[in-house]
């Protein structure tokens, strides 16, 4: 018994000695620090809706109608070098047109005829192409022409250049703070990405008709791209 409990001291006393080893050591003093890369640029590539509503006394009629006429918007697009893969239908509707009363006279809902509506959602990768796309369009045919929108096609470049500048603007911040501070910057611990930002489409509103090739600005769009660091502190 007496050597039993000499063994638990003796555990006990390896223990107490051992666990300053095992004791949780400080976390190491660090730094964290955000920032933040814009570039700018123009828009190359505008895009837009156009489309034909005809009416007609049937459903067959009004959609004869209407085949005719997109069949003269699609062969003005394909004569103008717009590839298939830019021309996307975006909405058809066929819907019945009803009997127009006066408000102080009670008459039955009457079917007179009905209307079908085409467009499809056209991009022009080419800002000076689109006046002139425009006005073909409504020569053709088209009587529905919908905002129209400035993209641009490849960010991929843009967003590179963003994200080098957001680490350059983290690390700036990071030596201003540190000099500020009295410490000095260690090792990058980690790098992790911020949510970045591609140019938002911009949109301006066109008319129905467009008597000559309307001028086009696309002005400048951002891409953005942020990035926080860490860095220890020595």
């Amino acid at each position: 018994m007496a050597s039993h409990l000499r063994r638990l001291a003796l555990v006990a006393a390896f223990a107490a000695a051992a666990s300053p080893a095992f004791a949780e050591q400080p976390a190491p003093r660090s730094m964290t620090m955000s920032g933040q890369g814009i570039v700018r640029a123009a828009p190359d590539e505008a895009n837009f809706s156009a489309g034909v509503a005809t009416q007609g006394a049937t459903a067959a009629e009004a959609l004869a109608a209407n085949s005719r006429a997109m069949n003269a918007v699609f062969a003005t697009l394909k004569k103008l070098g717009i590839p298939d893969k830019d021309i996307q239908t975006s909405n058809f509707s066929l819907s019945p047109r009803y009997q127009i009363c006066r408000p102080d006279v009670n008459c039955p809902q009457r079917i007179i005829g009905y209307e079908v509506s085409n467009d499809v959602d056209v991009t022009v990768e080419s800002l000076a192409k689109t006046g002139a796309v425009l006005d073909a369009l409504v020569s053709s045919g088209s009587n529905q022409i919908g905002g129209i929108g400035f993209s641009i096609h490849d960010t991929k470049p843009l967003l590179a250049q963003a994200r080098a500048e957001a680490v350059q603007d983290a690390v700036d911040r990071a030596k201003t703070y540190a000099k500020a501070a009295g410490v000095t910057l260690g090792p990058i611990l980690s790098i992790q990405e911020g949510q970045s930002e591609g140019p938002r489409p911009m949109f301006a509103m066109m008319a129905k008709a467009v008597a000559a090739p309307p001028p086009i600005a696309g002005g400048e769009q951002s891409v953005t791209a942020n990035v926080t660091i860490t860095w220890a502190l020595k």
